[in-house]
């Protein structure tokens, strides 16, 4: 599966800062100083209905990621999924009367479309579940082998208590857990696992549904968690820097993640953070496809809104806040736009050094976007009102506004 084309990502003077990002399992900031070559796995779509705001809130959190590691002169390894075979995508393509694969090609690329005008930074390897199917098939035998995972009416479950770090992502109770696996994806309540948190490696072929070879495992098709396993092992390896996603990951996705993959491999963490962005809302509840509340970045771009603008709109907010989509954040955002655009069209204005080194230090404390705009903010206010002779300043601006926020102007 192909990924996006990537903008261009201007050098900037200097050198930027490591990052120091909110981990999910310590609960607190960890400095992340990877090697010459930093990696980071996000968890994708399940395409189905792509992309609304909050994917690209998602994605917008991790872009950033990217961009600060690049700016301290590393190269980033960025590894990315889809989900293009699960029972959400099923559902919706026999509700709608059409082939699933067609489904999944159709939003995938409309996800590829909305990607390229946000300008994110596509991932080296962008996999599908589907094609990672050869490389899941071993580990769920392995897992089996070892006794980390169980057969049930020809099921094959992953046994929780086979990890003894299970639960240190999330670090949630029990009973939160089995109130989070029932409402997001798993079967707490069927009868004959071992633990009722205990999900499932691989699904046993049903009667109309998509199913492939598994080997000794029988027909079926994976679990959701143990795709993303075999994916970030396979290009990744243990101890990668960042396991990115929604919050709505944290569990049992992350949680279940990290423990097929300890469990697999006999070391701990998978992951050296976990780092999760928030959810966003459109009127009073979180945008979600369940509840059909959702604004399409491809919708906004066929009413004519630029996609500069969407993303100053994103990035308006800190990645870890839960927050509400309005037509004012919007408007926000297009009215910021067009202000530095026009700071930036003059032939000089006051010097931008230090605004460089304030967006730089803005993003390395834990990725503060709303910061960073508002030293753009200001600088674009000092041009307004005093001008500067600066030749530089403009396209200093532009190239940091554009290396580190993603935003063209």
């Amino acid at each position: 599966m192909h990924a996006w084309p990537a903008s261009e990502v201007p050098a900037l003077p200097g050198k930027g800062r490591d990052l120091r990002i909110h981990d999910t399992a310590t609960g607190g900031r960890v400095t992340l100083a990877p090697g010459p070559v930093a990696r980071i796995y996000v968890c994708g779509i399940t395409p189905y209905d792509a992309t609304h705001m909050g994917h690209a809130a998602t994605y917008n959190a991790f872009d950033l990621v990217q961009r600060v590691w690049l700016d301290t002169k590393r190269q980033v390894l960025y590894v990315q999924n889809v989900t293009d075979v699960d029972d959400p995508l099923l559902e919706r393509a026999i509700r709608d009367g059409i082939d699933w694969v067609g489904l999944a090609e159709r939003e995938t690329a409309l996800f590829r479309e909305d990607m390229t005008a946000l300008r994110m930074l596509p991932p080296q390897h962008y996999i599908g579940a589907v094609e990672a199917i050869p490389g899941i098939v071993p580990l769920v035998e392995q897992l089996r082998d070892a006794g980390a995972a169980y057969e049930l009416d020809g099921d094959i479950y992953f046994s929780v208590d086979a990890d003894p770090h299970f639960g240190q992502v999330s670090n949630y109770s029990a009973e939160l857990m089995r109130h989070l696996s029932a409402e997001r994806g798993g079967d707490p309540e069927r009868p004959g696992k071992k633990n009722p948190l205990d999900p499932m490696l691989w699904m046993a072929a049903r009667q109309g549904e998509p199913s492939w070879d598994g080997g000794s495992l029988g027909a079926g098709r994976p679990g959701w968690h143990i795709e993303c396993v075999a994916i970030a092992l396979d290009h990744l390896g243990m101890g990668f820097d960042v396991q990115g996603g929604g919050s709505d990951l944290i569990f049992p996705h992350h949680e279940m993640g990290a423990s097929h993959a300890q469990s697999l491999t006999g070391e701990f963490p998978m992951a050296k953070a976990y780092v999760h962005a928030g959810m966003v809302g459109l009127d009073g509840e979180k945008m979600s496809k369940s509840r059909g509340n959702l604004v399409f970045v491809s919708r906004l771009r066929r009413d004519g809104v630029d996609p500069a603008a969407i993303r100053l709109a994103l990035l308006s907010h800190h990645y870890r806040a839960d927050w509400e989509w309005t037509d004012q954040v919007l408007q926000d955002a297009v009215e910021r736009l067009d202000r530095w655009r026009a700071a930036v069209s003059r032939p000089d204005g006051p010097s931008a050094d230090a605004l460089v080194e304030e967006v730089r230090e803005a993003l390395s404390d834990d990725l503060d976007a709303p910061a960073a705009l508002a030293a753009v903010d200001r600088w674009a206010a000092l041009q307004t009102a005093e001008g500067g002779t600066d030749e530089s300043a403009p396209g200093l601006v532009s190239r940091t506004v554009d290396a580190l926020l993603g935003v063209a102007l």
